[in-house]
């Protein structure tokens, strides 16, 4: 009787004792759920090369994926990618899958043997057991299968665009789904601003702009449908000159957008934006978009300096007239100038601090046009949501995707920001366009007293970082000191023939002033004074054969000079080069 007692009451405490271990491993699995840092992997050490908020970490998912666009993340956590351009097999999606959750993919594998029009691919999405995705000229959509990494469901088309008639450009196709059964796609214009002569100086816009029938806005779908064509949507928004992030909002219902900007005041109305205007004008807009609205594409753009909404000058604009901005839709907030949004997510999770929730994050792919001041973007941005309301400031939330300290000319950058995407336990993922890289972003700390200290990092990196801050109109000029130098160069190895003016001799020498040799590719030009040049060449309709010397005998720097000092002057107006350029295509020769 005794032995029974002891084992019942062992009995009992072992009871006791499971249900406890229970109640723990039922805590554990829902702390992980609810993103706690439980099961979360560890992240590299140098949080794959990125700047973060502290108690942030980063680990490497994978690399060299191929030029990846969006991306999006199954329940399971299985990452689908998106490629711009199909692979040697004609593959132009990618599957991966953390077997052993250490937040390295496992498994990666290639997929998708469909038409990809336009090697434009971007759109990346999972909605309602699809995975949809997009080609310059398509949105399709695979079913999933549950349990495998690649869908075995036949590929539907939803939309077919046939974007080539005609003149096109931003023909990238984001998608985002709203709960009522709709899908949302955009058509960019195929100017820059709808200019009678495009992207010519001096040139009026049209008015009205006829793109505005079938492009520069946002159309709407059945998200089931298939072979839709343009015609069979809707207009459901107008005056967006180009989309490549574009997301809805469960919160409040509604479609939300980043707008790329036009491009080139200086080049174009020199008369009225210097270069420091241009690098960052006009502010890239993030609007909510309702139904019916217009944006002003190609009458207006926003200046987020003046805070104002300005008439082009293509219409008659000075860079202060608003004339009719009023009636047009404003954005939230306008960032700088060519920061190139690519994608924008509203952060849901839990596993962030408080201040993350219902919140947007906005990837800067990074600008190509800012000189004679650093490339900006490159970055990716937090905008708070407060009190019902989006902030009017950002925040810089990663960087260190360029991987050099000042990004001159695009090809710099080691890492461009693309995709975002949210996943089953919180963490935030980015993906880069060039080599195919993806992060995934954690959170390790306390999220409640989670505040200025981990923010202040950032922030100081805001103000300073050179991709990330409004150029000083002065020292942050990469041309000042370069021309005076320059002009000493020019005149002591090049004056001789091309003469001072740059007009040449009009029989043996050629003109460098106003001269297409001279305006054109970087790389032909260098590869010119490096190596020499001769046999017959035309030069502004008119023939020569006289050959030139090497200049190899120069250093790096000195032919950037003289040729930025060229590309500068006698009449032309074409971006500088730097020393890092003549170096890599002198190590080419």
């Amino acid at each position: 009787m005794k032995n029974y007692s002891k084992i019942l009451s062992e009995t009992k405490l072992r009871t006791k004792l499971l249900a406890i271990l229970g109640l723990a491993f039922l805590v554990t699995i829902s702390f992980i759920n609810s993103g706690g840092t439980g099961g979360l992997p560890q992240g590299d050490n140098d949080n794959g090369g990125l700047a973060l908020p502290g108690d942030f970490e980063a680990v490497v998912v994978a690399d060299s994926l191929g030029r990846a666009r969006h991306l999006a993340i199954n329940k399971n956590g299985d990452i689908y990618v998106k490629l711009r351009v199909p692979d040697a097999q004609k593959r132009g999606s990618v599957a991966l899958r953390d077997n052993n959750n250490d937040g390295k993919a496992d498994i990666i594998e290639y997929f998708g043997n469909y038409p990809d029009t336009g090697n434009y691919g971007t759109a990346m999405r999972i909605h309602k057991g699809y995975l949809y995705f997009s080609t310059a000229g398509e949105v399709l959509r695979t079913k999933l299968t549950p349990g495998k990494l690649v869908p075995e469901g036949k590929t539907e088309t939803i939309v077919v665009d046939n974007y080539k008639r005609g003149k096109y450009s931003h023909i990238a196709k984001p998608i985002a789904f709203d709960n009522k059964g709709n899908l949302y796609v955009p058509f960019g214009s195929p100017s820059d601003v709808c200019q009678v002569a495009d992207r010519q100086p001096g040139s009026p816009g049209q008015t009205p702009c006829p793109e505005l029938k079938e492009h520069a806005g946002v159309w709407k779908f059945s998200e089931s449908k298939l072979n839709q064509k343009q015609s069979d949507g809707t207009m459901y928004a107008t005056g967006i000159r180009s989309i490549v992030g574009m997301s809805w909002n469960n919160l409040d219902n509604s479609l939300y957008a980043m707008q790329h900007g036009r491009d080139d005041f200086s080049r174009t109305w020199s008369n009225l934006y210097t270069p420091w205007h241009s690098a960052l004008l006009p502010s890239e807009e993030f609007l909510k978009v309702p139904e019916g609205s217009d944006a002003g594409w190609p009458y207006y753009y926003y200046d987020f300096m003046q805070g104002k909404k300005l008439l082009n000058p293509e219409y008659g604009g000075d860079g202060k007239k608003e004339g009719d901005a009023a009636k047009y839709n404003m954005p939230l907030i306008g960032f700088p100038g060519h920061f190139a949004p690519n994608d924008l997510l509203f952060y849901t999770g839990n596993q962030f601090p408080e201040r993350y929730k219902n919140g947007a994050f906005v990837a800067f792919h990074g600008s190509t046009i800012r000189a004679p001041y650093p490339q900006g973007g490159y970055c990716v941005a937090f905008v708070p949501f407060k009190d019902g309301k989006f902030s009017s400031e950002w925040e810089l939330f990663a960087d260190g995707f360029g991987g050099v300290d000042t990004i001159v000319n695009t090809s710099d950058a080691k890492y461009r920001p693309m995709g975002l995407a949210q996943g089953p336990d919180g963490s935030l993922y980015m993906n880069d366009s060039e080599k195919g890289k993806i992060w995934r972003v954690m959170f390790k700390g306390d999220k409640k007293s989670f505040g200025t200290k981990q923010l202040a990092g950032m922030a100081a990196r805001k103000l300073t970082s050179p991709n990330v801050k409004s150029p000083d109109i002065e020292k942050d000029n990469l041309m000042k000191g370069q021309l005076a130098a320059g002009s000493k160069l020019y005149n002591t190895y090049c004056a001789s023939c091309h003469q001072q003016n740059g007009k040449g001799d009009g029989t043996r020498f050629p003109p460098v002033a106003e001269s297409e040799w001279v305006n054109g590719d970087k790389r032909k030009l260098i590869e010119v004074v490096l190596n020499g040049l001769s046999g017959p060449i035309t030069v502004k309709g008119i023939g020569y054969n006289e050959a030139m010397p090497p200049h190899g005998y120069l250093q790096d720097s000195e032919i950037a000079q003289i040729l930025t000092y060229v590309r500068s002057s006698f009449g032309n107006n074409s971006s500088f080069i730097s020393p890092n350029e003549v170096s890599r295509y002198r190590a080419k020769r």
